[in-house]
């Protein structure tokens, strides 16, 4: 980490990249004030990655995570989807790709249904044995809509079908969860086969209609990295001897939508789409003494947007104060014009520069001019090129014996040596490209790790100067994802879980 890498091949291909694809990069699920108020629509990430099984069709794979640092068990109530937030994810095609436009929206409208009100039992009234049976108490359904906006001023809406969200992991009253079906046990982990699933998951996958699959329910969060040392200015662990790593997000859960879109349905994979989220909520105004009996009368409006998230390190740790919320509820067609200029003079490049670099034995990163990361950040959407084959997938490690990660999976990346294959673009000779960020971003990618390297590299020179890889020491998971639908992993154990410190 100490020397300055200059890797001709490696170097010249992620520049290919990240000007050409776009990005995904890390969050602390914090990314601005207004939203932080409210956890039900506050995103946490976003992911899209190409999958093809052996002898099915090709599919762009897309999540949304909400809710974040969701503390596994908590009672009487617990945390769900909100029946008043529209969750929202977006396909960017052809033209609106470049435009930051959205092509297609994939709509999740949630309803709370109650079996028995009369109790102080809201979540289970007993043991869970299937999802939605007499015992699940609390179950939320959804519908999924396509809102097809090409070439279009008004979309054409299509009903793509409806869903049952699973319980949370509770523990004894959802032991299917975990461990030898065992609500005392910790969760079990992520697996390599959709025979593996267990129950409660395996009976959420909604088959919809035109071969789309969707999931929605709590998942573990899959996002790993020291965001305390990083927002403690700067103080890396990974950086101070014998002090150990963190994962901040170590031991809570999240609440996470996924859907699997036939390639088909996007107009074939002869073409690199962009994908971002967004959670809206409904206007209201409260008029005061109205009608005989003086009640105050409430009226409900058009959906505003609260919430939006692609790259989700661009609000967080680029974007001012001063215009974290305007993201917020703005679009990808107006951030060249309001948000460009964080990308090019990133203040975060100037604090490295003055809290990490002395001492270190790396060169100061470029502060001004960074092209080079407006090529990534703007418009602020995920790129897939969807010609490629399908991503390699995390699992539970490269030595784990029931679910290792696929062979040359790297949480690197490129940076790692995994690389794909583009029918339709050069990458850096012969169509190669980053098996994950930035092309895409997968569930295990280390997405801290190369966000820092592409800072403090510049990417603007051909051949490029690299440093590092560097990052926070965090590099895996709490626990092993599934390398099948719906791909995040096993929900943290409410009766049988920790936050996880200084061991990983």
């Amino acid at each position: 980490m100490s020397a300055l890498i200059h890797q001709t091949g490696l170097g010249a291909a992620l520049t290919v990249l990240l000007l050409a694809s776009g990005s995904a990069t890390a969050s602390s699920h914090m990314d601005a004030p207004l939203i932080t108020l409210d956890p039900a629509a506050n995103t946490t990430d976003v992911y899209a990655f190409v999958h093809q099984a052996p002898g099915a069709g090709k599919y762009l794979v897309v999540g949304l995570g909400v809710y974040p640092f969701e503390e596994p068990g908590i009672g009487p109530n617990k945390y769900n989807f909100d029946d008043t937030v529209r969750y929202e994810i977006h396909v960017a095609l052809g033209r609106d790709r470049a435009l930051g436009r959205a092509s297609l929206t994939y709509r999740f409208d949630f309803e709370t249904h109650y079996k028995n009100p009369h109790t102080i039992l809201q979540s289970y009234l007993g043991v869970v044995q299937d999802v939605d049976d007499a015992n699940q108490n609390l179950t939320q359904t959804y519908t999924l809509t396509e809102l097809d906006w090409r070439g279009r001023s008004r979309p054409l809406v299509s009903l793509l079908g409806s869903g049952v969200v699973p319980p949370n992991n509770q523990g004894i009253a959802t032991p299917y969860y975990n461990q030898g079906d065992d609500g005392n046990n910790p969760a079990k982990e992520g697996v390599a086969s959709e025979a593996e699933l267990d129950r409660y998951t395996a009976e959420s996958i909604a088959q919809l209609s035109n071969g789309y699959r969707a999931f929605a329910g709590q998942r573990d969060d899959g996002f790993y990295g020291d965001i305390q040392s990083i927002f403690d200015l700067l103080q890396l662990r990974s950086l101070q001897p014998d002090s150990g790593v963190f994962d901040s997000q170590g031991g809570y859960n999240i609440h996470a939508m996924v859907l699997e879109i036939p390639v088909a349905e996007l107009g074939g994979d002869q073409q690199i789409v962009g994908v971002y989220a967004t959670t809206s909520r409904q206007t209201i105004r409260v008029l005061d003494s109205l009608g005989e009996s003086g009640d105050a009368r409430i009226l409900t409006g058009t959906f505003r947007q609260v919430g939006r998230q692609g790259n989700p390190l661009f609000n967080e740790g680029l974007v001012a104060i001063a215009d974290k919320d305007l993201y917020s509820r703005s679009s990808p067609t107006q951030d060249s014009v309001l948000f460009r200029k964080y990308a090019e003079n990133p203040e975060l490049a100037k604090l490295i520069n003055l809290l990490v670099i002395p001492g270190s034995g790396l060169n100061p990163a470029p502060e001004t001019n960074r092209t080079d990361l407006a090529g990534i950040f703007i418009p602020d959407l995920i790129k897939v090129d969807l010609s490629t084959e399908s991503a390699r997938l995390a699992g539970g490690g490269p030595t784990h014996p029931s679910n290792p990660d696929d062979v040359g999976f790297s949480r690197l990346g490129i940076f790692g040596g995994d690389v794909l294959t583009s029918r339709i673009q050069p990458g850096f000779g012969n169509g190669t490209l980053p098996g994950g960020w930035p092309n895409g971003r997968r569930f295990g990618d280390d997405v801290v790790d190369i966000a820092i390297t592409a800072l403090i590299s510049d990417l603007r020179s051909s051949p490029p100067m690299i440093q590092g890889p560097v990052g926070d020491g965090v590099d895996h998971n709490d626990m092993a994802y599934n390398k099948v639908f719906p791909y995040e992993a096993t929900p943290q154990n409410g009766r049988n879980h920790a936050h996880h410190g200084a061991t990983l």
